[in-house]
């Protein structure tokens, strides 16, 4: 092609130039100004480079999921181990094929094509007897639900109430129990309660109200919506529609129960009765009142105001204590009750100069130290005569120092 040049006047630099096919006369350098790099080699524009740690700001994706957020998911779902479900893809199975597997469940997530499957129904024994249905999902779908939790949870955990104990970041059983003995020496009935099977009877619709409250996320709404009307697979294979409750055994279902309770239990109780202090652990809880009367109708109302949220109080687990001790010498029916683990009744105590006195506190509870008696059994001790005492204390002391704990 013929080159013409160019003179600069200010510089008096020569600059080659060339004709191209339209007519026009543009410099050589123009190549390096339009285009930046060679043919040969393709670099991304800059707009589009991400903050490390950032996901891309545009995806052809109806939602926006991060990667990141699946990766903890799995994270959290590999730590807390579990069983396979109807799939009969394990953990160890799922890993083996790790990226593929969360790549494809982000990309349908993400595309708004995930359906969750049939959750698999195991009974397992009641510790009172009896059974209870506990369901277990898939590994992909635990990943899923975990994905969700993480980013509902900090949206809901800030509204939570303070005593509610169960199943919540930072809470603790054994809060719930140094909490309740400072409270029974000031108040001397409560009113201990249970909430017959919280995790089957959840009503959908309600529960759908309170996630929109807090959140307008589409996606976590689209699949917390899924998850409640997913399948139930039996023991025997046949399927089975569930119309209420979150199946017990789900990463995603102690926080909706958690989130249903604030307001079916924890904000009526704030509205209704504020002077009352009371502490709830999942579906256990306990109000504590200064007078018989007064835990009496407190009982008549919180058994009218869960029937009005479709759940049903125990009957057999719910029952007024009273806080007997030193200066509370009445009579009556019940002078004990039992709340994780634990044994509220009057024991024989020791003052700080030593003297001996009635104290209303709490110690394990029979039910819970039988439990260590049987496991403890199960060992089977007495034909391990061929290990020595470290053997013994290897295969042991991670359980008794959990115990002592």
């Amino acid at each position: 092609m013929p080159r013409e040049e160019a003179k600069c006047e200010n510089t008096r630099l020569r600059v080659p130039m060339r004709r191209c096919r339209d007519g026009s006369i543009r410099s050589s350098d123009d190549g390096s100004v339009m285009e930046s790099e060679r043919r040969d080699r393709i670099i991304e524009p800059i707009v589009n480079a991400n903050p490390p740690g950032k996901e891309r700001s545009i995806s052809a994706k109806p939602f926006v999921i991060p990667k990141r957020l699946v990766w903890n998911a799995w994270r959290l779902v590999r730590a807390n181990r579990g069983s396979a479900g109807v799939d009969e893809i394990s953990l160890d199975l799922f890993e083996r094929d790790l990226k593929n597997n969360l790549y494809q469940l982000w990309n349908r997530m993400s595309s708004g094509s995930y359906f969750p499957p049939p959750v698999r129904e195991v009974m397992i024994p009641k510790k009172s007897g009896g059974e209870r249905p506990l369901g277990i999902p898939t590994v992909s779908d635990r990943v899923a639900q975990a994905t969700v939790r993480l980013m509902l949870e900090p949206q809901v955990e800030p509204h939570f109430h303070e005593d509610s104990y169960g199943y919540r970041p930072g809470k603790s059983a054994h809060q719930a129990i140094a909490v309740t003995r400072k409270r029974c020496w000031w108040h001397d009935w409560v009113l201990e309660f249970d909430i017959r099977g919280l995790f089957d009877n959840i009503d959908h619709q309600l529960l759908m109200k309170a996630v929109r409250h807090h959140t307008t996320n589409r996606w976590v709404l689209l699949y917390t919506e899924r998850w409640l009307s997913a399948p139930v697979q039996q023991q025997d294979g046949t399927l089975r529609s569930r119309i209420k409750g979150t199946p017990q055994g789900g990463v995603i279902s102690p926080l909706l129960a958690n989130l249903f309770l604030h307001y079916a239990f924890d904000s009526w109780m704030m509205r209704e009765f504020p002077k009352l202090p009371f502490c709830r652990y999942a579906d256990d809880g306990l109000i504590h009142c200064r007078t018989l009367k007064q835990a009496q109708y407190v009982h008549a109302r919180l058994a009218q105001r869960l029937n009005e949220c479709g759940l049903e109080i125990h009957p057999g687990k719910t029952k007024i204590a009273y806080c007997k001790d030193l200066h509370r010498r009445q009579e009556h029916e019940h002078i004990q009750f039992d709340f994780l683990g634990y044994t509220f009744r009057p024991r024989r105590s020791f003052d700080r100069y030593g003297r001996l006195f009635t104290n209303f506190s709490p110690a394990i509870a029979r039910s819970a130290a039988k439990a260590l008696r049987q496991e403890v059994r199960s060992w089977r001790l007495q034909l391990k005569s061929d290990k020595s005492l470290d053997d013994l204390a290897r295969m042991c002391n991670a359980t008794i120092s959990g115990w002592f704990n």
